[in-house]
């Protein structure tokens, strides 16, 4: 669903974007990303730690932002700047939610 300059407002939210990445895809990830902390993957580390289980890449996340507003922009559209705060660990096999608002909206030259 792309969506037209003159119809987008500051405090727009966008389309929701789920996301439950198995292990196999972090560990994908991991390879693409060349982040290989073993917090990722390692089950074996995890134990030894307080954490519970692998966490999911903050820039797995973060990169999940991207494709939420890039979706949402649609081919013509161009992310100028894309900012997120991570609130929380995300696990494997569990759901997480992308969302976003637009906070402005700005023309070069305006």
């Amino acid at each position: 669903m792309a969506v037209k300059w003159e119809s987008i407002n500051v405090g727009d939210t966008l389309p929701e974007l789920k996301k439950k990445p198995g292990v196999t895809q972090l560990v994908k990830y991991a390879a693409g990303s060349g982040d290989f902390n073993p917090l990722h993957h390692d089950y074996n580390f995890f134990q030894s730690q307080a954490i519970g289980s692998i966490i999911v890449h903050g820039r797995f996340k973060y990169a999940s932002l991207g494709e939420l507003v890039s979706n949402w922009l649609g081919h013509q559209g161009h992310i100028k700047k894309l900012t997120c705060q991570y609130r929380g660990m995300d696990f494997p096999d569990k759901e997480f939610f992308c969302k976003g608002i637009v906070d402005r909206k700005w023309e070069e030259g305006a």
